[in-house]
């Protein structure tokens, strides 16, 4: 498994920075490496990915996800690409938001994707997160994203939101 993590400062405030990539079904507009995203639930996603002529299809599951905080996920399929990771968001003043993208990755899809290159993965995840800044600074606003949040897997519809200090990491292992 490879684990790349990247910052990226975006000029646009939380709120719009988190409902932004929330709306998953519109990475294709500036992920290139996500062709389709379809959302079967709150919580769990069918992602299409890929480089060139290779394309996988892979099954995400949210396990964690807390408006203008953070949401943490893992693959579902147990063959090919498997992948976790987490998207956290850090308010820098009225109109910057840091986010922060940790990912980890392997299976020999992985090796199909970024052509066992050392040091792919990080490139791509840094060139996409660049992709996203330049989205959404260009756009200035997002629609409304999700708002729920997620708490091992299941979707809690109304529960309040718990301080960034309680939040749990993702585990590294």
């Amino acid at each position: 498994m490879t684990t790349v993590e990247e910052s990226i400062e975006v000029a646009v405030d939380l709120r719009t920075a988190y409902d932004q990539w929330t709306r998953f079904e519109g990475f294709p507009r500036f992920m290139s490496v996500v062709k389709r995203v379809q959302q079967m639930t709150p919580g769990v996603s069918v992602w299409v990915i890929g480089t060139g002529p290779l394309r996988r299809e892979l099954r995400a599951e949210i396990l964690e996800q807390v408006p203008d905080s953070h949401l943490v996920w893992q693959g579902l399929d147990r063959r090919g690409l498997r992948h976790r990771g987490e998207v956290r968001f850090r308010s820098l003043g009225d109109d910057r938001t840091e986010v922060t993208l940790r990912m980890e990755v392997g299976g020999r899809a992985l090796l199909g994707l970024f052509c066992g290159v050392p040091g792919a993965a990080r490139r791509v995840v840094r060139r996409e997160l660049g992709n996203f800044q330049r989205f959404i600074e260009g756009l200035g606003e997002a629609g409304e994203g999700w708002r729920g949040t997620i708490r091992n897997g299941h979707v809690r519809p109304g529960m309040p939101e718990i301080s960034r200090s309680r939040v749990p990491t993702w585990p590294v292992g």
